[in-house]
């Protein structure tokens, strides 16, 4: 039985651990400032509104999640968790509470003030929280193998920039043909998701990016058990 006053414990120690790191918080308002960018432009395409949910995905979910662990592991404080009697999925969905929150309220920032009004709000609302958990897993895996904070702000770039970045490299497959793997990545099946609703699609169109979505959940998620769990017995 999954005990919700560890998870909502843990939550709130999050929290004020985050509310004190001013440094990690401020990168809350980055895509924001793009969204309200795009928002003054007169007409914003499909790529444009998802290029600040996107970063909004690996700043908040990724790194700000990543931060929080390192932070944890720094302190020896995550050591003490794992040792104490909550399980390990009491752990992992508290750590990653306040980040799957915040990140929410970020990209719902993003969409109202870059005035993105999806077709299909249902089909994209559930595509924004997969998509979310994906990136908390990535961020929580990056956290688990850093040491410090220093470390985890090294680390997890490389993921920033492709998961950000990598539906942008698609413009240029053409010249370099290996640049379509970029087009699996949960960001770049999150904007072709968007597109498609956009116009005339079947229930099989908008399944095969879900699935994609959810295939990177599966696998993060129990790289992130696993590297969580060999450390806890180490």
């Amino acid at each position: 039985m999954i005990s919700a006053q560890r998870i909502k414990a843990i939550l709130i120690k999050d929290y004020k651990d985050f509310s004190r790191n001013m440094a990690v918080a401020v990168t809350l308002f980055l895509p924001i400032v793009m969204a309200a960018f795009y928002g003054r432009l007169e007409k914003t395409s499909i790529d444009a509104h998802f290029m600040s949910i996107n970063l909004a995905f690996v700043l908040v979910a990724t790194y700000v999640q990543c931060c929080l662990i390192a932070e944890e592991k720094e302190k020896n404080t995550l050591r003490t968790l794992m040792l104490s009697p909550a399980k390990t999925i009491e752990i992992l969905m508290g750590k990653g509470l306040l980040s799957f929150i915040l990140t929410i309220i970020v990209v719902v920032v993003c969409a109202f003030l870059s005035e993105y009004q999806p077709a299909e709000p249902v089909v994209i609302a559930i595509a924004v929280l997969l998509s979310t958990v994906f990136y908390i897993c990535v961020g929580t895996l990056l956290g688990l193998l850093s040491k410090s904070i220093v470390e985890a702000s090294v680390i997890v770039l490389p993921a920033m920039a492709i998961f950000s970045f990598g539906p942008m490299a698609l413009l240029f497959t053409n010249d370099y043909p290996v640049l379509s793997l970029f087009e699996w990545l949960p960001s770049s099946q999150l904007i072709e998701l968007a597109t498609l609703t956009e116009g005339n699609y079947t229930t099989g169109d908008i399944l095969t990016p879900l699935l994609v979505v959810t295939a990177w959940i599966v696998i993060a998620s129990a790289l992130t058990v696993w590297v969580f769990q060999k450390q806890k017995t180490d």
